[in-house]
């Protein structure tokens, strides 16, 4: 089995997988906790979501890159920057 991602949750007394999966006995698997999100947090979150979502309708266009008339020289450079930084855009 190749690796795959599951989400899950502590119910206080065990991990619970959310998704049904097959494993095999004494499958080997790495647990990550992932920090708690506040109600403050969570309403930003719905917040920047529906901005997007204003701003790009259903039949918004697609633009293929032939379409870009003079690239920004500073585009690939900054998202490299971006990448090493652990920050993402």
């Amino acid at each position: 089995m190749s690796n795959l991602s599951i989400p899950a949750h502590f119910d206080g007394e065990h991990i619970l997988l959310d998704e049904p999966v097959e494993l095999e006995p004494n499958t080997k698997l790495i647990v990550t906790v992932i920090e708690n999100h506040d109600a403050e947090h969570d309403s930003w979150l719905g917040l920047s979501g529906s901005g997007l979502e204003n701003a790009y309708g259903p039949d918004e266009a697609e633009y293929s890159l032939d379409c870009i008339r003079e690239a920004n020289p500073e585009y690939d450079e900054g998202r490299r920057r971006n990448s090493h930084s652990g920050s993402s855009s």
